[in-house]
């Protein structure tokens, strides 16, 4: 499963962690599925990135500290850019 981080020491970092070994709670809201894994983040993060269309990549580099790639020599990161307005309507119309 993958997280954003929202933290101090990786900033917003993508991190890959086994299902079971990080856990999730009513502070956190599934964005999607990669690849059969859930990504997560933290519901005070969600409120600030909710516009913004989250895209999931790897780079040459050291992984977060307690990610899952830090023995690969990649690390996860995160591109964005806000919805169109058009988008936003769309996102709108799929809520209950």
């Amino acid at each position: 499963m993958f997280h954003l981080s929202g933290g101090c020491c990786d900033g917003s970092q993508p991190m890959c962690f086994r299902q079971d070994e990080f856990r999730t709670g009513d502070s956190d809201v599934l964005l999607g599925i990669i690849h059969d894994c859930p990504f997560y983040m933290s519901r005070d993060q969600f409120e600030y990135w909710q516009h913004t269309q989250l895209t999931l990549d790897t780079t040459p580099g050291r992984g977060s500290s307690f990610s899952l790639e830090i023995p690969l020599g990649v690390r996860f990161l995160i591109h964005s850019r806000i919805f169109t307005d058009q988008e936003m309507e769309e996102l709108a119309a799929q809520r209950p």
